[in-house]
């Protein structure tokens, strides 16, 4: 020691220097671990979120299948019907019962398919939650 400065290695206590490399060492094998914990929970939500949206899209599909196939069959209907006329009123009538019955279905299939998307969009972001909590509570 020379003029109240220490020259050469600093004491060791319990076997550990203490200039820190010990500590150090342990704060970044705890950062990597850490790492590797979000890492492995980023990957589940992920793939929770990844089902979900797949158990969505294909509940979505079948169910414009089914108002694409209503859809054909009722506006055959309404054709033949339509051929099968003997009137111009009759004609007129088959086709205002058919766009009104269309419409109505349409806009039918536009709320069931708006919730479908709702309900698709809150499944995908479900899994993600606990993360947005987390941040929000440590802001």
């Amino acid at each position: 020691m020379r003029d109240g400065i220490q020259v050469g290695p600093q004491p060791v206590r319990d076997g550990l220097q203490t200039t820190g490399r010990a500590g150090k060492g342990r704060k970044i094998m705890k950062s990597f671990e850490d790492m590797q914990k979000f890492g492995k929970d980023n990957a589940e939500s992920t793939m929770k979120s990844l089902a979900a949206v797949q158990k969505s899209v294909q509940s979505i599909a079948v169910e414009m299948t089914d108002y694409s196939r209503k859809a054909y069959e009722d506006g055959a209907a309404a054709a033949e019907k339509l051929f099968g006329a003997k009137s111009l009123e009759k004609a007129v009538e088959v086709q205002s019962d058919y766009f009104k019955t269309a419409y109505e279905g349409l806009v039918s299939q536009t709320a069931k398919l708006g919730e479908l998307y709702a309900d698709l969009a809150h499944e995908a972001y479900k899994p993600f939650e606990n993360y947005v909590s987390k941040t929000a509570a440590a802001k």
